[in-house]
């Protein structure tokens, strides 16, 4: 079985909503304003890019994602992997053709199935939604989070509000950078 994980910038409030400088969200660009960059802090990027061999989308991060990402050089290795789309209303014809193999997976059920098939791990980018919706089916295996020092308030959050089950967690990893960001790796205890 693959390993499906998910990998966010988060406050520390659980907001995700546009760390990049998305834009329609009253913080947008939240992981670039007034936080020293250190590079050391983003080693987790680089190492999910080379350990992932696949990448799972929302309809939302796709449409966000795949017309920039696949031109800069930082995320190259995203392009050779195929992605995997999950979405009721995307259509062939909305899928870009310069960012490499990608398909339309339509249920929670698919991405079950995609998790049974040979391959190494699986990384989820963005995808709020999404990312809600695969812990509450039991299907994220395991959190990359870097956890930056900001309470952002409102805004999209990676984990739902289901009234469910306690869901443990194992701390696998983690560090503390001089500029407050936090990077913790939990494994989901089943």
């Amino acid at each position: 079985m693959r390993t499906l994980i998910s990998t966010a910038f988060i406050s520390l409030d659980g907001v995700v909503e546009a760390p990049g400088g998305e834009p329609g969200y009253r913080n947008s660009g939240w992981t670039f304003k007034d936080i020293e960059f250190l590079p050391e802090a983003f080693d987790i990027k680089g190492r999910e890019q080379k350990e992932a061999t696949a990448m799972l989308l929302g309809r939302t991060s796709y449409q966000s994602f795949s017309p920039v990402w696949p031109a800069m050089e930082e995320f190259a290795d995203y392009k050779r992997m195929p992605k995997y789309v999950v979405s009721t209303t995307l259509t062939e014809a909305d899928l870009v053709t310069n960012w490499g193999e990608t398909a339309i997976l339509r249920s929670l059920e698919e991405v079950a199935a995609l998790k049974e098939t040979d391959g190494g791990p699986i990384i989820v980018h963005g995808s709020a939604r999404l990312n809600q919706a695969l812990a509450d089916a039991g299907l994220i295996d395991r959190y990359h989070l870097l956890v930056f020092p900001l309470l952002l308030g409102a805004g999209k959050r990676l984990f739902s509000t289901t009234d469910k089950d306690t869901q443990k967690l194992k701390l696998v990893e983690h560090d503390v950078y001089a500029n407050g960001l936090q990077k913790n790796v939990f494994d989901v205890v089943r």
